[in-house]
């Protein structure tokens, strides 16, 4: 990617400024431009059910929702829209009201009647949606199919023209159609083509109420797709808004910290208008979730300029990988490690172990490696009991306690400052990793030509700048221009009471560094009374949704909707019981066939709802079981996985 396609989705990749959009009136509320970023959720009730739909439409609104989006599977649920946004109107509540459609345009034409915005899905509003064989398609089939699109949609915007009604296009990992696989593959390109399809002709037919989204479980896909259409939009002079989420992101931790490392990527790049968080919990949860990393990411407003930006050289932004050398376990290809931080302890104890994640056999008195065990432990001081401690467990000590703590275990590394590293005599440790911590400021040409020269160093670079990501986007770049090879562990300091808000703020501010190519390590310190466990699971966390280091089984999970039929959040919840020790394998449930098959592409194993009872199981995008009954299901998934020798016993 060169700069300056770069640039026109990120005016300044080191100083937080909001994307110029253009404004979409949907109701009373609009959306881009200069108005705030704004914060929406999907009902789960069944949109026949009018009474449930409008109780938790409001429970939705109440709890900051300011669009409410619908399932509107066929006519008759669109017809029941008007009754909705009648009986929300009556009781006060002019939250603009959104209709969510798939494979039916003629639902969408009733919808857009009386609803303020219409959503569609590139991938089955006409098309038809991927089986996944690749039919060929060739030019002239394929623009035939272009000008259904047309016949189809143009009467659709005429209509949203004639009542004020918003459009979204909605594209979706998960139901890209086969004309569009046929071309383009399962990628970004394929999705941002998609979209800008179905833009061209809103830009040709002179209608301006757009939004789009272009959303994937997949983080990294999301948000690299996401700068790419940005990239393209501009180029056609297309500057629409941008509604932001990771689809299927499960419930819990792992849907707050997936959500958080891809839509705060793009928030941070200054990309977004509207965010959803989807959770597998109740709809109402969803808002105040994304209200708290909307806000987070505002902070960074009008901070500090970020110092020698001039010093980074143009050519660095045609790629997003950096190369390292391997320190011990640490850079080139390895696994980023996690470190944990015990320097707030008071006492050095026998005990600080179980905080990085070991277990004391009680019966051998031998350390047990837990399944989100640390690489390394920073202890404030030294003492005896390091001898006693996991020798898998790497040990890190103010360089002036390094002689001292090295004389009772081996596994102890010492941690020097910038200024003291470059005043060392570092002959006298004889280690096999020094670890420097710096700031980006601290980089001097003296400093980054001494870490060139010691192949011993592991950069920990720290942040405490208001906009942390930034400075330490721009570190990393500062170490690329310069040719430095040493593997860099980023350090955030945080003081959270609350863990929901480590999760964002820690997720938000580190986790596309590491889908970018940019760490070899992560280390949380928190002042705030949460546990160290809680802290280390975060870190974790993080490498995981930025898929860069997998430690437990990752459940790709929808949020449910009006198309969901069983109990979205029961299944998930036995699937997890069932399956959470396999650890190397990716497992969807997904509640309906919209995105289900398409996402199945993207894990190993999936649970698809069929039909009233009814279920499909998959391996990959291939069908294994059709149409089970759903009360048979875990088993039979169970069945296929050990078919496939996929299995491992607790």
């Amino acid at each position: 990617m060169s700069l300056s396609n770069h640039q026109l989705f990120c005016k300044d990749l080191f100083n937080y400024s909001r994307r110029n959009s253009s404004e979409s009136k949907i109701g009373t509320t609009a959306l881009g431009g200069s108005n705030p970023i704004r914060v929406q959720s999907m009902t789960n009730t069944d949109t026949n059910n009018i009474e449930a739909s409008v109780e938790q439409s409001i429970r939705m609104i109440e709890s900051g929702a300011e669009y409410v989006r619908l399932t509107t599977q066929g006519t008759k649920e669109a017809e029941n829209l008007k009754f909705i946004k009648e009986e929300l109107v009556k009781r006060g509540y002019n939250t603009p009201l959104v209709a969510d459609i798939h494979f039916n345009p003629a639902a969408a034409l009733i919808a857009a009647k009386y609803v303020d915005k219409v959503r569609i899905n590139p991938g089955n509003f006409v098309d038809k949606r991927a089986d996944f064989s690749n039919p060929g398609y060739g030019d002239v089939k394929y623009q035939e199919d272009l000008e259904k699109i047309r016949e189809k949609f143009i009467p659709l915007i005429r209509l949203c023209k004639e009542h004020n009604t918003a459009l979204r296009i909605g594209t979706n990992h998960g139901s890209l159609s086969d004309r569009i696989m046929s071309r383009y593959g399962d990628t970004p390109r394929g999705m941002v083509e998609a979209t800008l399809e179905f833009l061209r002709i809103c830009k040709e037919q002179n209608f301006p109420n757009v939004a789009i989204s272009i959303k994937s479980s997949n983080t990294v896909m999301m948000v690299k797709t996401v700068r790419l259409l940005v990239s393209e939009m501009a180029n056609e002079n297309m500057f629409y808004p941008l509604h932001l989420g990771v689809t299927e992101a499960g419930e819990g931790e792992d849907g707050r910290i997936k959500s958080a490392v891809g839509t705060g990527a793009l928030l941070n790049d200054g990309i977004g208008d509207t965010v959803r968080i989807s959770l597998t919990e109740d709809p109402e949860i969803e808002s105040p979730v994304g209200k708290k990393l909307v806000d987070y990411v505002l902070e960074k407003e009008g901070h500090e300029q970020i110092a020698y930006i001039e010093k980074i050289d143009i050519n660095l932004f045609d790629f997003y990988k950096r190369s390292t050398r391997v320190v011990r376990n640490i850079g080139s290809s390895k696994v980023p490690v996690v470190v944990t931080d015990a320097s707030r302890e008071k006492y050095i104890s026998t005990d600080l172990p179980e905080q990085a994640g070991y277990l004391l056999n009680q019966d051998t008195f031998e350390w047990e490696k837990g399944k989100l065990a640390a690489d390394y432990l920073f202890v404030n001081g030294f003492d005896a009991i390091f001898a006693d401690y996991p020798k898998e467990l790497g040990i890190i000590v103010d360089q002036e306690c390094w002689e001292m703590a090295n004389n009772f275990a081996e596994n102890t590394y010492p941690l020097f400052q910038a200024d003291q590293f470059l005043n060392a005599n570092l002959s006298f440790f004889h280690s096999d990793i020094f670890f420097v911590e710096c700031t980006y400021p601290q980089l001097s040409d003296a400093f980054i030509q001494m870490i060139k020269n010691t192949p011993q160093v592991v950069l920990v670079c720290s942040s405490n700048h208001q906009n942390s990501f930034a400075e330490q986007r721009a570190f990393t770049l500062r170490l690329i221009q310069a040719k430095c090879k040493a593997p860099l562990i980023f350090k955030r300091n945080f003081k959270e009471s609350n863990l929901e808000d480590l999760h964002i703020k820690a997720s938000a501010d580190l986790g596309s560094l590491y889908f970018d190519g940019f760490g070899n390590g992560i280390w949380l310190d928190n002042e705030g009374a949460i546990a160290q466990e809680e802290i280390n699971s975060t870190a974790f966390g993080i490498l995981q949704a930025a898929r860069v280091r997998t430690t437990k089984t990752e459940f790709v999970s929808c949020p449910g909707c009006g198309r969901t039929l069983f109990q979205l959040h029961d299944v998930v919840a036995e699937v997890k019981k069932q399956f959470s020790h396999l650890t190397h394998l990716k497992i969807g449930v997904m509640g309906c066939i919209v995105n289900g098959p398409g996402e199945m592409g993207d894990v190993d194993y999936g649970y698809v709802g069929a039909g009233p009872g009814k279920v499909s199981l998959y391996k990959g995008h291939e069908v294994i079981k059709k149409n089970i009954p759903s009360e048979s299901a875990i088993h039979e998934l169970t069945e296929i996985i050990k078919s496939h020798g996929d299995w491992i016993h607790k």
